[in-house]
C-alpha cells in the first residue's frame, strides 16, 4: 500500500462533481459579452482561502520591491492585513478542514503566517539585520515547512513538490538580490493560483463524522460520479 494516491493524478482540470464541504461557500464567477463567454470559474472556499493569500503575497512582495515606503509604514500596513486574511482564511477553510480531519493544517498555516510576520517584525523595528538582510529566505522557507506538512496531511505529491520549489529558489536569490522581493511574490502568489485553478492529488475520500448519513452518502454518489 503506497502513501500517495497513485489512481489520481498530480494535478488536472477540476472536477465538477464536488463534495458537499467543497459545495459550501462555492463561488461562481462567469463573465459574458452577448453569447460570447469571456471567463467561467468556481472556486470552493479552499480555493478562495488560496486567493486571498495569493493576492496578498504579490501586493505585499511587489510594495517591497517597488514602493518608496519604509519599512516601518509598511510593517504596520502588512501586518494588520496578514492578521485579518488569517483569520478570514480560518473562516473560509473551517468547514472543510473539519470534514476532511485535517483541522490542524488550517491552524498550521495560520501559525506559520504569525509566526513569520512576528520575525519579520522583529527585524524592521528591533534592526536585526540578520532577519532584515533574509526576509524573502524567511518567507519562503515558512511556505516551505507548511507545504510538506500539508502535503504530508493530505498525501498530496503536488504541495510537497511545491514546497521544494520554494525551498530550492532560496539559494538563488543572491543571484537575483536586486529583484529577489519580486521573484518571492511571483513565486509564493503563483503557487497559490495554480492551487487555486487546478484539482490537486489527496489521498482517498474518508469517513467523516461531521457528515450526517445523507451527507455522506451524497459524498458516495459524487465520489462515483467522478471515477465514471
Amino acid at each position: 500500500m503506497t502513501f500517495f494516491n497513485s489512481t489520481e493524478p498530480i494535478i488536472r482540470r477540476k472536477q465538477t462533481a464536488l463534495d458537499l464541504q467543497d459545495l459550501c461557500g462555492l463561488l461562481k464567477i462567469k463573465i459574458k459579452i452577448g453569447d460570447y463567454q469571456l471567463f467561467s470559474r468556481f472556486y470552493t472556499r479552499v480555493d478562495q482561502a488560496l486567493l486571498l493569500w495569493g493576492v496578498i503575497a504579490l501586493t505585499i512582495f511587489t510594495a517591497a520591491q517597488f514602493l518608496p515606503l519604509s519599512w516601518i509604514t509598511q510593517a504596520y500596513f502588512w501586518s494588520a492585513l496578514t492578521v485579518v486574511a488569517t483569520v478570514w482564511m480560518i473562516s473560509l477553510t473551517n468547514f472543510w478542514t473539519k470534514v476532511e480531519q485535517l483541522s490542524w493544517v488550517m491552524y498550521l498555516w495560520g501559525g506559520l503566517m504569525l509566526f513569520t510576520l512576528i520575525l519579520t517584525n522583529l527585524g524592521i523595528f528591533g534592526g536585526w539585520g540578520v532577519i532584515l538582510m533574509n526576509l524573502c529566505s524567511l518567507w519562503l522557507g515558512s511556505c516551505a515547512i507548511g507545504y510538506f506538512l500539508t502535503g504530508w496531511g493530505l498525501k498530496s505529491r503536488l504541495f510537497i513538490l511545491i514546497g521544494l520549489i520554494h525551498l530550492l529558489a532560496i539559494p538563488f536569490l543572491p543571484v537575483i538580490a536586486g529583484w529577489q522581493f519580486l521573484a518571492t511574490g511571483l513565486i509564493i502568489s503563483g503557487s497559490l493560483v495554480l492551487l487555486s485553478e487546478l484539482q490537486w492529488d489527496m489521498r482517498e475520500p474518508i469517513y467523516s463524522p461531521v457528515l450526517s448519513e445523507q451527507e455522506r452518502a451524497f459524498n458516495q454518489q459524487q465520489q462515483q460520479q467522478r471515477q465514471n
